[in-house]
């Protein structure tokens, strides 16, 4: 994290000057303290390079103590009205093999390279249009609310602080929409900064208490067309934009169906070869060893809505989605 020097300081007990050095959000406090309100301002100044030279003790000490930022706080929130459900976890790989071969060929003739994300977000929005219980919410009275469209939340990486972080948007209407207006939706989505009263809103809610800040995360429960308004119906969670490999991941979620992304892992499997001729060299019935691309999902359900034969044939029909590359041949229309 950047630092910027404000002041110097003697240190009595060393004998030497040390140069304080504050993070932006400390400095801010600093320059809040105006000279002009004179002993009160002065005492407020004071009082942050007192908070200074405390953390530069305890780095002596082997640690530091840093704030606790809002955004954590609404994670927090977020993960412990999660675990309250009844959330069954469907481990499964995608051969991704053709999709990430167009986006290569799309990317060595055109120079932009396609989001992956957003072709997931595509074929879980077509996946769910076939289906669209698999989206339903009970509301307050028990009864359950199924929406007609499927609003995707995805989770964009920015540049928050000079920090690069994940933030959730929603892209409204994904079933109705064409790959090419999710990824636009996306890229611009990144590189467009943070809304300022989105931070002024998020910092006075984390001034909250825990249980009046965890009302919002009850909406799904209480209000679902509040909840779709605020956060969508199902979401995609890219764990693998953070890194590189294979593997699953399994969190807590407020959504009735969520895709959590692992990551793409590479292995060699048997595919069977039809030909029968001099074509494929190979004998019908036989097949051949080649190496594949793997996507790892995550897929969670609200078991108090979704049971495990509806969810099964959800999953195959997101699985033929995936792995015929759909939307990805460049033709698809504004309805897929």
């Amino acid at each position: 994290m950047a630092v910027i020097s404000v002041t110097e300081r003697r240190d009595a007990s060393q004998g030497d000057n040390h140069r304080l050095r504050f993070s932006p959000t400390e400095k801010r406090e600093a320059d809040a303290a105006d000279p002009a309100d004179g002993a009160n301002g002065r005492t407020r100044r004071g009082n942050a390079y007192l908070v200074a030279e405390r953390t530069r003790r305890m780095q002596g000490r082997g640690y530091t103590r840093e704030p606790f930022s809002p955004r954590r706080r609404a994670t927090v929130d977020a993960m412990r009205m999660a675990g309250r459900r009844n959330d069954v976890h469907g481990l499964v790989t995608f051969d991704v093999t053709e999709a990430r071969r167009r986006i290569r060929e799309r990317e060595a003739e055109t120079g932009e390279r396609l989001s992956f994300t957003a072709f997931v977000a595509y074929c879980l929005a077509r996946a769910v249009a076939a289906d669209p219980r698999v989206q339903a919410y009970r509301d307050w009275r028990g009864r359950l609310v199924v929406f007609d469209d499927a609003d995707v939340m995805v989770v964009v990486e920015r540049e928050v602080d000079g920090e690069r972080v994940g933030l959730p948007h929603v892209v409204r209407a994904a079933n109705r929409r064409s790959l090419r207006s999710i990824h636009d939706e996306i890229r611009t989505a990144q590189r467009a900064p943070e809304p300022t009263h989105r931070n002024r809103w998020l910092n006075l809610a984390a001034r909250l208490p825990g249980p009046v800040r965890r009302l919002f995360y009850r909406l799904p429960r209480r209000a679902p067309g509040y909840w779709k308004r605020a956060a969508g119906t199902v979401a995609v969670s890219s764990v693998g934009m953070f890194g590189t490999g294979g593997g699953w991941a399994v969190t807590p979620t407020n959504y009735a169906l969520q895709l959590t992304v692992g990551g793409v892992s590479r292995r060699a499997v048997v595919v069977e070869d039809g030909d029968g001729g001099d074509g494929g060299g190979t004998r019908e019935g036989e097949g051949r060893v080649e190496t594949r691309e793997f996507l790892h999902v995550t897929a969670t359900f609200d078991h108090d809505v979704v049971d495990g034969a509806p969810a099964a044939r959800f999953l195959e029909r997101l699985r033929e989605l995936v792995e015929s590359a759909r939307g990805l041949d460049g033709d698809e229309g504004a309805s897929g």
